[in-house]
């Protein structure tokens, strides 16, 4: 018998039917023997909706109050959840995440795990019950509700499949895995079959929407095996695990991109050492995640432009802190463009093959697509561009690479004789696991 913790994103739990639907799927599971743990984010677009009710009294409300609000809409997802699997004559039993140990540090809205004691939880699976917990949501020091920023369901699931040693971490969502691109965006784009940790990590922190990046990254470092698959069809997801050998032999996995970045730039900033840090210190203890970084120094050496990426919703208090700043290190002032996007390619065949930058630099500039800002790791080559040039360079680049030719090849088990990859093993069906 294995143990499954399944999460089920706000599309898979969006109306009654839906939640009836994954009520069903997690009864098969069960049903073949096995021990299961659901995370459930709120329903369909309910925390958007809460947070344009709470701006409607409040353009500017407090953090704290807001995590009491937003904490509500997982609540509402497991009760409904849970009464679907009675309704199916499934014993069941929903916990938010404080019942659940769920702690979290104490950062408003953008909370981070720092332990799980499951404790009721394993009570309720040796006492044959399905266990639902609500994602999203944490318990601090001071036993405040803190959530967890976007995409934190995710990371619930994969701290409680490391919490539970659970065999896999298995997410449900409107798509039927991981691809090569966003199939809105690329029509061509085909699901992978398996991807690698480093893959999915740089393409979450770069735009695809599929995981969050956080529990990729955890997931890694702990080695939790997790599933990409659909709420809606039965057909096998992609799995993303361990770096193998044959991986390295596709030079360009995926291509991402985040519409929803800001640039930054300070003027006019002295050219000395300690500036940088004073700027960057203060971002720091703001919470404010910088990304990437260019320094413009002048041709006497003397100023500098400092620019750097911020995600959108941090723009207005990126904006503060630096505007603090400024007399601080003498600089001239600030200014922002939040017109921008960042596309990236990703893979880890990038670490063995060279070139790889020019023919990315050149297939944008052959289609008259402008770079501002540029940024490399071993595995993964950022880009800033204006945002309405971000789906056609999206396309360009993932033709430019034959993503749906190295996906197709790879799914059949034979690529290219300068690229092919070990055939693929499939992952198991859901009801199917380590006993």
């Amino acid at each position: 018998m294995a143990l499954y913790v399944q999460k089920y994103g706000g599309s898979s739990v969006a109306d009654a039917k839906c939640m009836m639907n994954v009520a069903e799927r997690i009864r098969r599971t069960r049903k073949a023997g096995h021990d299961v743990v659901v995370v459930v984010s709120a329903m369909g677009d309910a925390t958007d909706d809460l947070i344009d009710l709470a701006k409607q009294v409040n353009p500017d409300p407090d953090p704290r109050e807001m995590d009491v609000l937003l904490s509500t809409g997982e609540q509402v997802s497991i009760a409904i959840l849970t009464m679907a699997l009675h309704r199916l004559g499934v014993p069941a039993m929903s916990f938010t995440g404080p019942q659940a140990g769920i702690v979290a540090e104490s950062i408003h809205l953008k909370g981070r795990i720092v332990d799980v004691k499951p404790q009721r939880i394993r009570a309720a699976l040796d006492g044959g019950k399905v266990v639902i917990v609500a994602g999203f949501q944490g318990l601090d020091p001071a036993e405040d509700i803190v959530t967890l920023g976007r995409g934190g369901s995710d990371m619930t699931a994969v701290a409680l499949a490391w919490a539970l040693k659970a065999d896999r971490c298995q997410f449900y969502k409107d798509v039927t895995g991981v691809f090569t691109s966003d199939p809105r965006v690329v029509p061509g784009a085909r699901k992978l079959d398996e991807i690698s940790y480093d893959e999915m990590l740089e393409l979450a922190s770069m735009g695809a929407a599929v995981l969050q990046s956080r529990a990729v990254e955890f997931a890694k470092a702990y080695g939790v095996t997790l599933e990409v698959l659909s709420s809606f069809e039965d057909k096998p997801g992609t799995l993303v695990k361990e770096e193998v050998k044959a991986m390295e032999n596709i030079v360009v996995r995926g291509v991402a991109a985040d519409k929803k970045q800001a640039k930054v730039t300070m003027l006019k900033v002295p050219d000395r050492p300690g500036i940088a840090a004073g700027i960057f210190n203060a971002l720091a203890k703001a919470n404010i995640n910088v990304d990437m970084i260019v320094l413009n120094v002048s041709g006497q050496g003397q100023l500098a432009d400092l620019s750097f990426t911020v995600p959108e919703t941090d723009l207005k208090q990126t904006l503060a802190v630096l505007q603090a700043v400024v007399p601080e290190v003498s600089s001239t002032g600030v200014v922002h463009d939040n017109n921008i996007a960042k596309v990236s390619i990703v893979g880890v065949g990038m670490r063995s093959h060279s070139g790889i930058a020019a023919r990315m630099f050149s297939t944008l500039a052959q289609n008259g697509i402008d770079i501002h800002m540029i940024s490399t790791s071993e595995i993964k080559i950022s880009v800033v561009i204006p945002k309405p040039q971000a789906d056609e360079a999206v396309r360009v680049l993932h033709g430019e690479f034959r993503l749906e030719q190295e996906a197709a090849a790879a799914a059949a088990g034979a690529a290219r004789p300068a690229a092919r990859p070990a055939a693929r093993r499939r992952p198991p069906p859901a009801g199917r696991g380590r006993r």
